[in-house]
């Protein structure tokens, strides 16, 4: 446990004076008593003030004021609570291979349905945002509260050529961070995730979260309570920026990426005009992002299990071990001994000590 007021603690060294004087008017109520040694009644209360029942209430009291000091030095520490996110941004693959029906109807569809499901189950104080990915990457959504507005975006989405997986990471940190600019080395030395996307759609972005948000400095990854990226695709980037790279930038803001695998491994044979071409599941590749971000990758091969994704990714979600402030959990024991001290010196002796 630490404090954040370490300095208040040196109010305990009070504790120890109370005590003294406590045992100090004990012992001056006893001299004084037992100067009309003849009066029964008088000898009853001297008995009366031996037993456990006399040191209780009083004993209460000074526990009361112990756990009141301990909270005004605000204590913080480790522990798992629920863990409410701000803004989660579901960066969804819309590219021509996701029309494969190795998932049933289709991979698209299924991913839809999933993720229909997925809203429905989150709470209402969570903004949930939508990015759309093929060959390059669109917030067709803003995070909103709005449910109807995230599945109307949810049941627009057109295929597209090519897959950018790592644009789709950088448009969701986009929308996260609006004021954030990413470093990728092998675009060169500064890349703003707007110049890779429309400018009405970096616009968008910036109304849609408001004031930018300082990111972490340093922060550990997966530090960064308030948003969450949930990617869902089949892992095969064509085109764009190295999705690694990408995930480098959320880890080193804190954010993580829950990855969402739909496909089947050996894939299927989709055939164009003139061309044919076999998509597989890159699994590694979903493994290797939501291991950078400190997040999880959940496999879905079929529209079943990936609405059971949704919802163990759910739970995973809300628990969350972190350092919180426990000044609370203190205050509310100092008040509940202080008024079980003061009850029972009521019950048993008529008065509050």
């Amino acid at each position: 446990m630490k404090f954040l007021w370490p300095a208040m603690l040196w109010l305990l060294l009070a504790l120890p004076v109370l005590v003294a004087a406590y045992g100090w008017l004990l012992h001056r109520r006893r001299r004084t008593a037992l100067r009309y040694p003849g009066l029964a009644i008088v000898r009853e209360a001297i008995g009366r003030g031996h037993g456990v029942r006399r040191h209780l209430p009083p004993l209460l009291f000074l526990l009361a004021l112990a756990a009141m000091i301990v909270s005004i030095a605000r204590p913080t520490a480790v522990v798992t609570l629920p863990a409410q996110y701000e803004t989660v941004i579901l960066a969804m693959d819309v590219s021509g291979s996701m029309r494969a029906t190795d998932v049933e109807p289709t991979r698209m569809a299924a991913a839809q349905t999933a993720a229909r499901a997925f809203v429905g189950e989150q709470p209402a104080n969570a903004r949930i945002g939508v990015v759309a990915f093929g060959s390059s990457a669109t917030l067709v959504q803003p995070p909103t509260h709005s449910r109807e507005d995230i599945l109307a975006a949810i049941d627009r989405f057109e295929l597209q050529r090519g897959t950018a997986v790592g644009n789709g990471i950088l448009v969701a940190l986009k929308t996260i961070f609006p004021g954030q600019e990413f470093e990728l080395p092998s675009l060169g030395p500064r890349w703003r995730a707007g110049r890779g996307m429309p400018l009405d759609t970096e616009r968008s972005a910036e109304r849609g979260t408001g004031a930018a948000r300082a990111a972490p400095q340093a922060g550990a990854p997966g530090s960064y309570a308030s948003a969450v990226i949930i990617l869902l695709s089949d892992g095969q980037t064509t085109t764009g920026p190295d999705p690694i790279e990408a995930a480098r930038l959320a880890a080193e803001r804190g954010v993580r990426i829950y990855t969402v695998g739909i496909g089947t491994p050996n894939g299927e044979i989709l055939v164009g005009d003139g061309w044919s071409m076999r998509v597989r599941l890159d699994e590694e590749a979903l493994q290797a992002i939501a291991q950078v971000t400190r997040g999880t990758y959940f496999y879905a091969g079929t529209a079943a299990e990936l609405k059971t994704v949704y919802e163990t990714m759910n739970s995973k979600m809300v628990l969350e071990r972190r350092e919180n402030e426990v000044t609370a959990l203190f205050s509310a024991a100092a008040a509940v001994a202080a008024l079980l001290a003061a009850l029972l010196s009521m019950l048993w002796f008529g008065r509050v000590f």
